[in-house]
């Protein structure tokens, strides 16, 4: 070691470098957290649903939760339609309201109700109610070796309720 330079220095440049270090790696870590994860099988992919054999046995007016694809399944008189819960108002998360009385001729019960500002929704998605400028978005639906799936990467904006909008099956 050199003469110029005393145990003092050499531990405050061992604690200088520690402290930089402890600073990269929580920079580092923050960093990694500002970019999602996405995982297979997670939203923003295709979500499996269930088997062809599993939902053909809904009946009509059926409105199932999806939690992994964060959308309904609403089993209408065609087929199947993939509503994403999110409300085109304001984005609030739009519950299914199984006991209010029903907006549509598939079931005497059930609608989306917004909580945020009572935006009113159909089993098709289609508005009924509320400040909600067009109906809640879709998610296709496919059909795989008798497996259905959701692809949840891009809601599918829409104005209205088509026939060609459903998965039959």
């Amino acid at each position: 070691m050199d003469k110029d330079f005393t145990r003092r220095q050499f531990m405050g440049r061992i604690w200088w470098g520690l402290a930089g270090l402890l600073a990269l790696e929580t920079g580092g870590g923050f960093a990694l957290s500002l970019w999602p994860q996405f995982k297979s099988g997670g939203f923003g992919g295709k979500i499996k649903i269930g088997t062809l054999e599993e939902v053909k046995d809904m009946p009509v007016g059926t409105v199932t939760y999806v939690r992994e694809a964060r959308a309904y399944l609403s089993r209408v008189e065609s087929g199947f339609l993939a509503l994403y819960r999110k409300c085109t108002h304001l984005g609030c998360v739009v519950p299914w309201a199984a006991d209010d009385p029903s907006e549509d001729d598939l079931a005497a019960k059930g609608r989306f109700n917004c909580p945020c500002h009572s935006s009113i929704f159909d089993r098709f998605g289609l508005v009924q109610g509320g400040p909600a400028p067009r109906p809640l978005d879709i998610f296709l639906i496919n059909i795989e070796d008798g497996v259905l799936t959701v692809d949840t990467s891009t809601p599918i904006q829409r104005s209205g309720f088509d026939e060609s909008q459903v998965t039959g099956i």
